[in-house]
């Protein structure tokens, strides 16, 4: 069985949109993943289809309302985990990824407005997901993301394996620097190890550059690194 993304949005013309191109495009027409994109206004009120309504205690913009979204949940709900696309969410990680992607799919709903009314998020046990910390217009561009992350690493997607084992984020460091040919270009050289033909030489510069550039960019991740047992370079 294929792994299966179920998207709830107001915007289902957002989609497939990039998942449908490169690797992603490919899998999805080998049939190693499937998209379905559920309207929301489909399950809104009136003539309007409405899917907000003002928020209690007052303030500005319009909040999702819980009995349409339950009801749009309730139409594709399954067994798979159940993400909200959230800038109050907790942050999405490689680790989280890789569980999802090792799962039978994922039901992403897409918040837009001032965001979703908590009762359904808390009814249906939603897990609460941020991609950074900066606002988007809505949820769509987040689960282009969350999928976009998950799908490479499904079975067959990507064509090395070892491609997501060493890339950032698989360990605590960020990935090396990467170059090819011309040896030189714009007067500037290739570093002569990664030219040696010295395979433990390159491992060590390349764990030498992941270290440095992970302790420059991302101390926090560094020191999770230095905490695993890692030795300080």
């Amino acid at each position: 069985m294929s792994w299966r993304a179920d998207v709830l949005s107001i915007f289902p013309s957002m989609f497939p949109g990039p998942l449908g191109e490169s690797l992603a495009g490919k899998a999805m027409e080998a049939g190693s993943w499937s998209l379905k994109v559920t309207d929301i206004r489909d399950f809104g009120l009136g003539r309007h289809r409405s899917v907000d309504d003002t928020p209690f205690g007052g303030g500005a913009g319009m909040v999702m309302r819980p009995d349409v979204l339950d009801a749009a949940i309730g139409s594709v709900a399954d067994e798979r985990p159940l993400i909200v696309l959230t800038p109050r969410g907790a942050p999405l990680t490689q680790k989280r990824v890789r569980e999802l992607a090792g799962g039978p799919g994922v039901i992403l709903l897409c918040g837009r407005f001032e965001g979703i009314d908590q009762r359904v998020i808390d009814a249906r046990q939603a897990e609460e997901v941020s991609i950074g910390d900066y606002i988007l217009s809505g949820g769509e561009v987040a689960a282009l993301v969350l999928l976009d992350a998950a799908i490479r690493l499904l079975p067959g997607v990507m064509g090395a394996a070892e491609s997501a084992v060493e890339e950032s984020f698989s360990a605590p460091l960020l990935e090396y620097p990467h170059y090819t040919r011309p040896a030189v270009w714009a007067q500037r050289a290739v570093p002569e190890t990664l030219t040696s033909g010295n395979h433990a030489a390159i491992a060590a510069w390349r764990l030498a550059a992941a270290r440095q550039t992970t302790k420059t960019r991302r101390p926090d991740l560094y020191n999770q690194y230095i905490a695993s047992g890692a030795s300080a370079p």
